[in-house]
């Protein structure tokens, strides 16, 4: 007896499975490595004390990584506060070099001095956070 089909689908091949498991997977990875959807990327809800004004280098910046934080100072007392979530995937930013900060994901890099792109793939600036001194601290996010 001959079977006789309707259907004119053809069974999977193993290239189809092994391709349909990759994007799969690549939808997984993009997933897990998200977006800067999360509220830190903006910065703190409520003041954070960040320390001695003073570990702040003038014309440079300091990264603090509990506060997803990234403060400098481009001149003797003015301090620029912005968040340390890359706005490219939501990694956040490992270490200063100079005058950027970088991020260790994609190596997109950020001016400390006014949280713009200096090179991608990051395409936004990083948010502003207000930083002010008191008595000699630092204080991040909005007033109190």
């Amino acid at each position: 007896m001959r079977r006789v089909t309707t259907s004119k689908e053809s069974p999977a091949t193993r290239r189809t499975v092994l391709c349909g498991a990759a994007l799969a997977a690549l939808g997984l990875t993009a997933a897990a490595c998200g977006g800067s959807d999360s509220d830190d990327a903006e910065g703190p809800d409520k003041p954070v004390d960040l320390g001695e004004a003073k570990a702040v280098p003038v014309g440079g910046a300091k990264l603090y990584p509990e506060q997803k934080l990234l403060v400098s100072q481009p001149e003797k007392g003015d301090f620029k506060g912005f968040s340390a979530v890359c706005t490219h995937q939501g990694s956040l930013l490992g270490e200063v070099d100079g005058e950027v900060a970088v991020c260790p994901l994609h190596g997109s890099r950020f001016h400390v001095d006014s949280g713009k792109v200096a090179h991608g793939p990051a395409t936004k600036a990083l948010p502003s956070v207000p930083v002010q001194v008191r008595d000699g601290k630092l204080v991040a996010g909005p007033e109190s």
